[in-house]
C-alpha cells in the first residue's frame, strides 16, 4: 500500500508543476483533495486491510493529505504574487519626479476615465447626457427625498449662492429631469430609462490626500418593469471589468441615501494588494467605489414614473476616485493641481 501513496505523490508534484492560474489549481484541489478526489479514495481501501496495516496506512495517507494541501497553499500563495505584480506591471506609474513634456498637450485622466466609461455604456444601450453644476434646491434635494432640515443635508456641505440656487453637490440632482425628459417613451413606447450624466461636484470639504472641494461623478439609472440588483451588479462589473481590462471582484455593503431603498455601498477588490489589505484599502482589502441601490418610490413619483409599475436602480460612480485607481494618484489634490509635470505624463495616452 506504500507504493500508492508514494506514487500519487509522485503524481502530484508532477500536475502541481503545470499549474500557472487559480483556475487550473483549483481543478487540481479537487482531483486530490475533494469528495470524491484521488486522496480521499485511498481512505476508502482501508476497509479490505487487517488492524495493524490499518493504522499504518491511515498515517500514511494523512501525511500525503497533509503534504498535498500545504503544496496546494503554498502554490496558492505564489500564483497571487505573480498576479499582484503582473498588475503592478500594468498599471501606469504617476512620477512626480518626471520633468514635464511642453512641447504638446495631454488629456486630464479624469477625462480619460469619463470617456472610457462612456464608451462602455453606450455599447450597453445608455444615452449620454449633460447638466449644469448651478442647481436648484429642489433638484439637488427635495426632488431626491431629501426635504428641507433632514439630516442628510449635513452630509453635503453644500456651497449656497446669494439667489438661493447652489453648486451641485453631486450628480444625482440631475435625476428628476433625467425621468421627465424619458418617461413619455418609458410609457408611450416601452423603452427603459437608461441614462448616464457624467458632470463636476462641490462640497465644501477640507483637503487632504483623498478628500478636494472639487470632484467627479459619473451619476447612472436604470428604470423598467422588473429591474432588480442583480442588474445594478452586471452592468457595474461589466464597465469595470473593462475599464481595467480584467476582471474584477464587486461585493455590495447596506449604505443610507435618501434616494434608493434599499441603499449599498459598491467595493471592488483592491488593485493594489489584490485583495490580501494595504494601506491603500486600509488594510480591508476592499476599496469604497460608488453609493448605489434601487430608485426610492418617492424620487420615482417626483419624475413622473409609477413605481408600482416600475423599478429601477441608480449609481453615484466617483469618476476621481476611479483615475485614482487606474492611474496609481496616491494624493487627489494632484489631479485638480493644473501642474503640468503631473498631467503631462498622461500625454501619450490618447
Amino acid at each position: 500500500m506504500a507504493e500508492k501513496t508514494t506514487a500519487l505523490k509522485q503524481a502530484f508534484s508532477e500536475a502541481l508543476l503545470t499549474v500557472t492560474n487559480m483556475e487550473e489549481l483549483e481543478k487540481i484541489r479537487v482531483e486530490y483533495l475533494g469528495k470524491k478526489g484521488l486522496v480521499t479514495e485511498l481512505m476508502q481501501e482501508m476497509k479490505y486491510l487487517s488492524p495493524e496495516e490499518k493504522k499504518v496506512f491511515g498515517q500514511a495517507v494523512n501525511v500525503l493529505k497533509n503534504e498535498v494541501n500545504d503544496a496546494i497553499t503554498q502554490k496558492r500563495e505564489e500564483l497571487k504574487q505573480k498576479e499582484i505584480e503582473l498588475e503592478n506591471s500594468r498599471m501606469p506609474v504617476f512620477d512626480l519626479s518626471m520633468p514635464p513634456v511642453l512641447d504638446r498637450g495631454s488629456y486630464h485622466p479624469i477625462t480619460l476615465v469619463q470617456r472610457q466609461c462612456e464608451e462602455v455604456f453606450r455599447s450597453m444601450g445608455f444615452a449620454i447626457e449633460d447638466y449644469s453644476e448651478i442647481v436648484t434646491d429642489y433638484e439637488c434635494f427635495e426632488a431626491l427625498n431629501i426635504p428641507k432640515n433632514h439630516p442628510a443635508r449635513d452630509m453635503q456641505d453644500t456651497y449656497y449662492l446669494d439667489n438661493g440656487q447652489l453648486l451641485k453637490s453631486h450628480t444625482s440632482a440631475a435625476q428628476n429631469a433625467i425621468y421627465k425628459k424619458y418617461k413619455d417613451a418609458l410609457y408611450n413606447e416601452g423603452k427603459p430609462i437608461n441614462a448616464i450624466f457624467p458632470g463636476r461636484c462641490f462640497r465644501n470639504e477640507a483637503t487632504d490626500a483623498c478628500h478636494e472641494n472639487t470632484f467627479f461623478q459619473m451619476e447612472g439609472v436604470m428604470v423598467d418593469k422588473n429591474i432588480s440588483i442583480s442588474n445594478l451588479i452586471f452592468f457595474m462589473k461589466t464597465m469595470l471589468s473593462e475599464v481595467f481590462q480584467k476582471d474584477i471582484k464587486v461585493r455590495l455593503r447596506p449604505g443610507f441615501f435618501p434616494f434608493v431603498e434599499p441603499g449599498f455601498e459598491l467595493d471592488i477588490s483592491c488593485l493594489i494588494c489584490g485583495g490580501e489589505g494595504c494601506p491603500s484599502c486600509k488594510h480591508s482589502g476592499w476599496l469604497e467605489l460608488c453609493p448605489c441601490g434601487m430608485i426610492h418610490p418617492e424620487v420615482l413619483k417626483a419624475g413622473g414614473i409609477d413605481p408600482e409599475e416600475y423599478t429601477g436602480f441608480a449609481f453615484g460612480l466617483g469618476l476621481t476616485r476611479l483615475a485614482m485607481m487606474k492611474y496609481g494618484v496616491k494624493d487627489i489634490r494632484d489631479l485638480n493641481s493644473g501642474s503640468l509635470k503631473s498631467l503631462a505624463q498622461f500625454t501619450d495616452d490618447k
